[in-house]
């Protein structure tokens, strides 16, 4: 299903996608101590949601019909 030989920039994109997103949230918590803002959960989401996309597009075996 996912193999990571397909392992390529996008995938490396996606991931620095997803650890900006989760690093910008802890930074936020530390940085302000807000847990609850609406603001910050709506670029975390963003980024988060588009490096795991990202990870399991880029890394899926495409299936070749005979």
């Amino acid at each position: 299903m996912f193999a990571l030989k397909n392992f390529n920039m996008l995938t490396l994109f996606a991931l620095i996608l997803l650890i900006a997103g989760i690093a910008l949230y802890i930074y936020w918590v530390v940085r302000y101590g807000v847990v609850y803002d609406i603001g910050i959960y709506s670029i975390v989401i963003v980024l988060v949601l588009s490096g795991i996309l990202g990870i399991l597009l880029s890394l899926r075996e495409v299936e070749e019909e005979a």
